[in-house]
């Protein structure tokens, strides 16, 4: 029986190093684009790091995307 994506998830964040400290670092920026978006009004300099966190979100989440794919096309033991 496969797991649900949330169960590999969590499978993940248990076994694999790479996938936590990725996981760890996505959560990291997210708070901080959060507090960025709650400003009524953001500085250029702001404005700029919200647009690299973003990227850098989305480029972890590829990652960890990435980490999970290998993991469901590992053979079932």
């Amino acid at each position: 029986m496969e797991k649900s994506l949330e169960e590999l998830k969590a499978h993940l964040m248990e076994t694999d190093e790479e996938y936590r400290r990725l996981a760890a670092e996505h959560a990291q920026h997210k708070k901080r684009v959060e507090d960025l978006e709650s400003r009524p009004y953001l500085s250029e300099d702001e404005k700029i790091e919200e647009v690299r966190l973003k990227k850098l979100k989305l480029r972890l989440k590829d990652q960890m995307a990435e980490i999970l794919n290998r993991y469901r096309a590992q053979p079932a033991v």
